[in-house]
């Protein structure tokens, strides 16, 4: 059997006829046609440059960047229908470089034959590595194959730069509520098996809820409520608790490596310093329910009691360092607590990141004049050649002063006036503020 007769999906007859092979709902109601694809109307309307792409026979290669379950896959088959070309499939995680050009070999002897041109799709390009990615390129370049990737990443990060810029990226957000709820009424009214039964579906909310926007997930879950469903006494109720039931636990979308890992944590990250901790703790036990690093959280938290909380709450930092020596040591489930506390507080915190930009600020100016003499006062002078240079002479010791200050020029020469730090008004900053500008009337007058 060839390795193209081996892919079980709904393009091969050898499966779809066997009745000892099960088929899962999701395949058997995958859209065989462009007019059945339902969503990313944005790029499949009548008057959208693809659309017309498709019906001039003119594909252009692409790159479908989506999350699961938004289609990828079938609009890549549609797409073959559509324009007649021949369809090849791979997997970047199954497959090396060895099969890519078993496939673009094939593709380009059946040209010299007058066949049909190949579309040759990559489920998970970005798993390939560069020299992989490389070997593409040749092909999409002179029209051997037609190719389109599939990919759950960010392209810019993941697919070098040579082959995208061969390619048109289409992102393919998640499907709306909308759209599951189109999906599912075919499948109950069209499906060979669902459409025997005598089914209702009281519980629709609850599958598109528990669907988060991925067809395959939702038809899986209808599927399972189905087989768990009691049909003894004829027309039967797919209700909310037998949908919340068939989910056993909502495994929220969640890739601790891809985009919606950066999604979660800046959505969690800006709910604290946008001080709601109660979106902050959301996000925290949602990423917390997806498995997400304890350590991970706690460090970013960290980070965050300095660059958006400072000096208006310093104990903000001593709290957020407290918190991840707790969780290092504790471990979940009990983590959990530890970082809602650590959480909470932050996102309840009065905010400044006077400190951050302070310290930003200063680094420009050193990599834009990295000579600066410091002010020989301020010099060590361990030697005597130094002392004789006047390293350190005429220092003032603030202790030996009233309030322990002495106005003096810390700064080099041409910064001596230059202002980083600017406390703000919040929390125990403001006093900050207040006793700077008493002690530096000159430098920080308004």
């Amino acid at each position: 059997m060839s390795s193209d007769k081996k892919n079980l999906d709904l393009f091969n007859p050898d499966i779809k006829d066997n009745p000892d092979v099960h088929i899962p709902l999701a395949e058997r109601c995958r859209p065989k046609k462009l007019e059945e694809v339902v969503g990313h109307q944005k790029y499949l309307h009548p008057d959208s440059p693809l659309y017309k792409q498709i019906h001039s026979g003119k594909l252009p290669s692409l790159i479908l960047w989506g999350p699961p379950g938004v289609g990828k896959t079938t609009l890549a088959r549609v797409l073959a229908v559509e324009t007649g070309l021949k369809f090849s499939s791979l997997s970047a995680v199954t497959s090396g470089k060895k099969e890519m050009q078993d496939v673009i070999s094939r593709a380009g002897r059946d040209i010299k034959r007058g066949n049909k041109n190949h579309l040759l799709f990559i489920d998970e390009i970005h798993r390939y590595n560069k020299a992989q990615q490389d070997g593409l390129l040749h092909a999409v370049e002179d029209g051997t194959i037609i190719l389109i990737g599939a990919t759950t990443e960010n392209p810019s990060f993941e697919v070098i730069a040579p082959l995208l810029s061969r390619c048109q990226v289409l992102k393919l957000d998640l499907l709306s509520g909308e759209d599951l709820e189109t999906i599912v009424r075919r499948a109950l009214t069209s499906d060979p098996f669902l459409s025997t039964m005598s089914l209702t579906l009281s519980g629709m909310k609850e599958l598109i809820n528990y669907g988060s926007g991925d067809a395959r997930k939702t038809l899986n879950l209808l599927e399972n409520a189905v087989n768990i469903l009691d049909t003894s006494k004829g027309q039967a109720d797919i209700s909310a608790e037998l949908v919340k039931t068939a989910a056993r636990q909502n495994v929220l979308l969640y890739d601790k490596k891809g985009d919606y890992h950066y999604d979660t944590i800046s959505a969690f990250i800006k709910s604290v310093r946008g001080s709601d901790p109660d979106a902050a703790v959301y996000y925290l036990a949602r990423m917390l329910d997806a498995g997400e690093d304890p350590i991970f959280i706690a460090r970013r938290l960290i980070i965050l009691a300095s660059e958006d909380i400072g000096n208006a709450e310093p104990y903000a930092l001593t709290l957020a360092s407290a918190g991840f020596q707790a969780v290092h040591a504790i471990g979940m489930p009990e983590a959990r607590i530890v970082l809602s506390q650590v959480a909470t507080y932050l996102a309840s915190c009065p905010k400044s990141n006077a400190a951050y930009l302070a310290v930003d600020t200063a680094w420009e100016d050193v990599r834009q004049n990295p000579a600066l003499q410091i002010p020989l006062q301020l010099r060590n002078a361990p030697t005597n050649l130094m002392k004789e240079m006047k390293y350190g002479q005429d220092y003032k010791y603030p202790h030996e002063y009233p309030d322990h200050f002495i106005e003096e020029n810390y700064l080099p020469e041409p910064l001596k006036d230059k202002i980083y730090y600017q406390p703000s008004e919040q929390g125990r900053e403001k006093a900050l503020k207040e006793r700077l500008d008493k002690l530096w009337p000159k430098r920080r007058k308004t």
